[in-house]
């Protein structure tokens, strides 16, 4: 009787063991296709899917460019392992000659590029040797946040190590993006070192450069270059570069349409989940994000957030989208009217609205996400508990 049980609890420990085993790689399987999901999502996904075999489901994209038919030199660029880094850009054709002088120098360091034309005039690009090199999307007046929301998924740029998500309007004559790689040592020895070869070596997962002194349109002052740092804290919106997993958490940030369903995943702990999903498409100026990006650093956003003072740019503070003082009459019926509207005034009073609405919608946020602690609670307390005069570190 004894042998006949030991086989019997034998058999029902295999039994749990590969039930146990099963749903540990079910769930490790998951986790990897639908990462970008929240559980509930997870599961509803995962249910649309049982017609197709498991490997044969692709959960990712990429912005890169195929052949129609595959030739020698393209099967031998796709075996070659490169860093992959994208630049984005919202464009005009006004802007056309100083986008040029950009995207020239982001090709040279083999960044894929893709521009985002919110004045609808892309026939105008075409004479450009590289255009066909880039992504081109179309939408009329639509601000770059708009664009960054619904065409730069984080399931669409996985594979890219940073993304450079600028304004169009950056001078890059004292810019180079380019990585010295396997030879990060000249960088090291002797101190020529671009871009992504100091925000890799100090960690930054959201940086920007400089700007120059001489820039124009200067909204917060520590962006402006110091001379004999190589880098320093802060980042705003004009030219920020985010690393992958800081972007997966940044584009949650960006409030976004459906009301209701949320995107929350694992490396947007540190948000608030109410406020991913209570989030509208209104607010589409970003005003208010750079405050809140360091949230999105991975980490101990005084370390992993920085401005690269030894590479820096020039803003030309011109304004592009809606004209620099462009006046339209707002419809048919106001045709007899004498007076006209101007556009920048109006962008700018919508913009400050909606700055007013991302705090509120923050705060409405923390207070009702019981589950969420502010990482930087503490840190804050103590600053205002010190006495005048002294620095936080």
């Amino acid at each position: 009787m004894k042998p006949f049980m030991g086989v019997i609890c034998t058999i029902m420990l295999y039994i749990v063991y590969r039930t146990t085993n099963y749903q540990y790689l079910q769930t490790e399987l998951d986790s990897k296709l639908f990462r970008f999901y929240t559980s509930k999502e997870s599961v509803s996904a995962s249910t649309s899917l049982k017609g197709l075999p498991r490997g044969i489901i692709e959960a990712k994209s990429d912005l890169e460019l195929k052949p129609l038919w595959s030739t020698s030199s393209s099967k031998l660029k796709a075996n070659i392992s490169t860093p992959h880094n994208l630049l984005a850009i919202p464009v005009g054709l006004k802007q056309k000659r100083n986008v040029n002088t950009i995207v020239q120098k982001f090709l040279r360091a083999n960044f894929t590029i893709i521009l985002f034309h919110y004045d609808g005039r892309l026939d105008g690009w075409r004479d450009l040797e590289w255009s066909n090199k880039a992504i081109h999307v179309v939408a009329q007046n639509q601000t770059k946040w708009w664009f960054a929301k619904r065409f730069l998924h984080p399931a669409a740029v996985s594979i890219y190590d940073y993304i450079f998500l600028w304004d169009e309007d950056l001078g890059v004559q004292h810019f180079n993006p380019r990585r010295y790689g396997e030879l990060l040592h000249v960088c090291r020895v002797f101190y020529i070192c671009r871009y992504l070869d100091i925000v890799k070596a100090e960690g930054l997962e959201i940086s920007q450069p400089a700007l120059d002194p001489n820039s124009t349109g200067i909204h917060h002052r520590i962006t402006v270059r110091k001379r004999t740092n190589k880098f320093h804290r802060f980042v705003e919106g004009m030219a920020p570069v985010f690393s992958r997993a800081a972007w997966h958490c940044a584009w949650h940030l960006i409030q976004k349409s459906q009301l209701g369903k949320a995107d929350f995943v694992a490396d947007t702990h540190l948000l608030p989940s109410f406020f991913l999903r209570e989030a509208k498409n209104d607010l589409v100026h970003g005003w208010g994000m750079d405050i809140k990006l360091g949230y999105c650093a991975q980490g101990d956003r005084s370390k992993k957030v920085g401005i690269v003072d030894s590479e820096y740019v020039v803003h030309q503070g011109i304004q592009s989208l809606g004209g620099p003082s462009a006046k339209k009459i707002p419809n048919d019926s106001d045709l007899t009217k004498t007076h006209a509207v101007d556009t920048r005034a109006e962008i700018r009073r919508q913009s400050t609205m909606e700055l007013k609405m991302f705090k509120q919608r923050w705060e409405k946020a923390a207070k009702e996400d019981r589950n969420w602690v502010d990482p930087f609670f503490r840190r804050k307390r103590r600053y205002k508990q010190r006495p005048i005069g002294s620095v936080d570190s």
